[in-house]
């Protein structure tokens, strides 16, 4: 198969297949890397697998970040991957073909092992945000992955030895929760300062800021407590509206 087409397919790699059985590319990755992953949660002091796990991606830097810890409580970061690839400019994933990284809250909540990219897991794009604001008669699109390899349209590549470590990641802690796990794509890290010079490349548009504006509460919250933040979507306006994560347990009671 050559490269063209699962560039053609734009990141629908559910509908790619490979010679190589799924089962045999998740039991090598499991014999390959379980030993790394053990260490790494040990190194960082949580049980494997976590009772919780979170992703954070930062598009302007490239950057993948893995955390976990408690069912309640902060957490701890794990790990860290950069991207290998990511198309489209800061801003959200508002139709099919527009080359965008999507921005805003989602879950991890389908694992692809015969994806084309070696290994995938999808985002859950589109999320009643963006079903929300999706302009009449334009398709939103869909099939965002964070997969293998290093080519991407509109999903985030981070080569196939870091996936297969977020694969396991995923994968045992679903098992063990019987939930998703969650991941907030931000343009950038919404310091003060970062927030700014996206308003600055927004230049007039009131509405880019104004989506902007209404991440940046997730991401101050989880930086000041590492506990994951609630998230919900209007029903009216479609915005999101984030409110504290919930406090750890008293090891008292």
């Amino acid at each position: 198969m050559t490269r063209a087409l699962p560039l053609l397919l734009a990141c629908s790699v559910l509908l790619c297949a490979t010679a190589s059985p799924a089962e045999d590319r998740v039991a090598t990755a499991r014999k390959q890397r379980m030993g790394e992953l053990t260490r790494l949660f040990s190194a960082a002091g949580v049980a494997w697998p976590p009772e919780q796990l979170y992703v954070r991606a930062f598009k302007h830097e490239g950057e993948l970040e893995v955390w976990a810890g408690p069912a309640r409580g902060p957490l701890v970061k794990v790990k860290t991957y950069p991207f290998c690839a990511a198309s489209g400019v800061p801003g959200p994933k508002r139709q099919q073909g527009d080359l965008q990284v999507p921005e805003g809250f989602y879950t991890l909540d389908l694992f692809n092992p015969w994806s084309s990219y070696h290994l995938s897991i999808r985002v859950s794009y589109p999320n009643a945000a963006d079903r929300r604001r999706q302009r009449p008669g334009v398709p939103l699109g869909g099939d965002i992955f964070v997969h293998g390899d290093c080519v991407s349209i509109g999903c985030i590549a981070i080569q196939d030895t870091p996936i297969e470590e977020l694969y396991l990641m995923t994968l045992d802690t679903r098992a063990k929760t019987k939930r998703d796990t969650p991941i907030h794509i931000f343009p950038r890290r919404l310091t003060t300062a970062g927030l700014s010079e996206l308003e600055q490349e927004a230049g007039l548009d009131p509405d880019l800021v104004a989506f902007w504006r209404s991440l940046q509460p997730a991401y101050l919250l989880f930086e000041e407590s590492h506990q994951l933040p609630r998230t919900r979507v209007d029903e009216k306006t479609g915005a999101y509206v984030v409110s504290p994560g919930a406090p750890a347990r008293d090891a008292r009671r």
